[in-house]
């Protein structure tokens, strides 16, 4: 079941997902609450699980990691406890999706260099198999939920 969520906690998710360290005094501002009213409401949704997280988004690039790539694994059986435990111990796997189709992960991956990431796909390659797809840019880079779902037709 999804949370009933109005138009003033939409906007106050969207200004979150901008600037998660926006002061709730501004961010009441911005959604025309109190900053009390605005408190209660981002602590309910936190409650709720609906806002699951605060984080800073790093230029890669800018810290060493200029190559990114998304690397498909086909993992053989079912027992992923290796793959997650690899997942878990390695910073450079930023981001895993476990998909439907021919491959079972599709793994986002930020590397130092060429031969970086040669490294972690060998690793990869040791659980299934893969194919690997550089990044050359990102022409949308993640931004969040906007509003609510579309309505469904009837």
């Amino acid at each position: 079941m999804t949370e009933s969520l109005d138009p003033t906690d939409w906007a106050i998710l969207a200004e979150l997902q901008t600037d998660g360290r926006l002061a709730l005094t501004e961010l009441g501002r911005r959604v025309n609450l109190s900053a009390s009213a605005t408190t209660e409401r981002v602590r309910r949704m936190e409650d709720a699980g609906i806002i699951t997280g605060y984080r800073a988004t790093v230029d890669l690039d800018k810290v060493g990691f200029g190559v990114l790539a998304l690397v498909r694994l086909k993992y053989p059986g079912n027992q992923h406890q290796p793959l997650h435990r690899l997942l878990t111990e390695r910073p450079e796997f930023l981001e895993c999706l476990r998909t439907t189709g021919e491959d079972c992960y599709t793994v986002k991956v930020a590397a130092t260099s060429m031969r970086h990431l040669e490294r972690i796909v060998n690793d990869l390659t040791s659980l299934g198999t893969t194919t690997t797809n550089l990044v050359y840019s990102q022409t949308l880079p993640y931004r969040g939920i906007g509003g609510p779902p579309p309505e469904e037709p009837t």
